[in-house]
């Protein structure tokens, strides 16, 4: 019996390190760092939101090592935004933060947020240059998934390609997989297309289905897609 316990005890320590060395993290990339912060500020004060959106979009485009900075607001909820910044390198990134503007920028949030200021710092996973900027019409679509652990690589190919799949579609001007630093099994979507129906079409076309059905069994929380467009 002693003997049978012992077995079983082994089977599971092995088992739980086995769990742990799928999800362990691997080395952080050298290479630039793509930013997703999310924003919410209080229903009322979505016009306030989206000045100072626009602000903090201005002022990361004027810092050393920026390489993009854009502002976007939630479709059907404008009180909810996002800035997606790219920067040169880590080392540019950290300036950033500490940067004067920033600080100051952000105490102009808290006065206003409906949430706590939610930044996901990245790096690129399968990333092209943007074929047009955001025009009038563009919708972005912003999606966190989130697996878990012992799913990362299998979620790694699967968004790698459902990534170079939606830029093989028409009227797509951005499709970028991003991997979490901090957590490797979170990764964020960033799509951009021409107008609303082709966002639609991209939804419901058989590649994109097929990727959702492959990653559900995956998936360690709500699959969690945005539709926005761009505050000029």
């Amino acid at each position: 019996m002693r003997a049978a316990i012992r077995a079983l005890v082994g089977a599971a320590i092995f088992a739980g390190i086995a769990m742990m060395r799928a999800g362990a993290q691997a080395p952080v990339p050298d290479g630039p760092r793509y930013v997703v912060t999310y924003l919410e500020v209080m229903p009322t004060a979505a016009v306030q939101g989206a000045a100072l959106a626009r602000a903090m979009r201005d002022a990361v485009r004027g810092e050393a090592g920026n390489l993009r900075g854009e502002a976007i607001e939630r479709i059907g909820q404008p009180n909810q935004l996002v800035i997606l910044s790219a920067w040169k390198d880590e080392a540019a990134l950290a300036a950033h933060a500490k940067a004067p503007p920033t600080a100051q920028l952000l105490e102009r949030l808290q006065k206003i947020q409906n949430a706590p200021y939610d930044e996901r710092v990245t790096f690129a996973l399968s990333v092209d240059p943007p074929r047009a900027p955001l025009g009038r019409g563009a919708v972005v679509v912003v999606t966190h998934v989130d697996v878990i652990p012992p799913q990362r690589e299998l979620a790694t190919a699967l968004v790698k390609q459902h990534a170079a799949d939606g830029r093989a579609e028409a009227d797509n001007l951005r499709f970028e997989a991003l991997t979490q630093t901090n957590r490797q099994n979170h990764f964020t979507v960033i799509e951009a297309w021409k107008d609303a129906n082709a966002a639609r079409a991209h939804g419901m076309n058989a590649a994109t289905r097929a990727f959702r059905d492959k990653i559900a069994p995956a998936i360690g929380a709500l699959y969690d897609e945005r539709f926005y467009t761009a505050i000029e």
